[in-house]
């Protein structure tokens, strides 16, 4: 995936992008890589977060020139599924610090270690994503359940329409079928592609299961 970047200009646009591929194709490590060639930590968090339990990430994010719009987000915020546990305990830790201002009011009052996975993911696009907000996703559907990615679309949607601009790499059909979104398939040949909702992989493969569930485990089981 990275070769086939080499030399080439992405453009994202207002609204929300998707990468969407098979497991190992690069999406979470580009978006990790936007994410740190943008200033932010790359276990993720705000800008404002420093801190460091495992360096795991590509270099891939020191070669990437990141080319911005004239204006300044109001808010901006890179979630890593993987390590949003690790972002909770800075947050705590920051929250407590003498002198400093309160934190956890912006996540709904609750530290995220006081809620489940799911809760404090929706906590954080509720409380603390706000309009006008850069926000870079890294499979947030990896704690959520049906009802709640179903939330999360909604609350998407409601930020999109006041001006917040998102990159989200996912696997989740429900959310791709956000309105207006663009979908960027990566192949096996690591090339990039604009692809509609019906061909986007995850569709296509929940909807194959889905048409006949008892078929696709004859072929899987034999």
């Amino acid at each position: 995936m990275v070769a086939a970047l080499r030399g080439r200009r992405l453009e994202f646009g207002p609204g929300v992008t998707f990468l969407v591929g098979e497991n190992g194709s690069g999406k979470s490590t580009l978006v990790e890589a936007i994410a740190v060639a943008a200033g932010f930590n790359a276990e993720g968090g705000s800008r404002n977060f420093a801190f460091a339990t495992r360096a795991s990430e590509s270099s891939l994010g020191g070669s990437l020139r990141i080319g911005r719009a004239p204006g300044k987000e109001r808010s901006s915020f890179f979630l890593r599924a993987e390590s949003y546990y690790n972002v909770a305990t800075e947050l705590e830790r920051l929250d407590r610090e003498p002198g400093g201002a309160p934190l956890l009011p912006a996540y709904g009052g609750v530290s995220p270690h006081e809620r489940s996975h799911g809760q404090s993911f929706l906590d954080l696009l509720t409380h603390r994503f706000r309009p006008r907000g850069l926000y870079l996703l890294d499979e947030p559907e990896a704690a959520l359940s049906t009802n709640g990615q179903l939330a999360a679309l909604a609350r998407i949607q409601d930020l999109t329409t006041q001006g917040s601009q998102f990159l989200i790499a996912t696997h989740s059909p429900i959310l791709l079928a956000l309105p207006g979104a663009r979908i960027l398939e990566i192949g096996d040949d690591g090339g990039l592609r604009t692809v509609p909702y019906d061909y986007a992989l995850p569709v296509r493969t929940t909807r194959d299961f889905l048409a006949d569930p008892a078929r696709t485990l004859r072929h899987l089981l034999g």
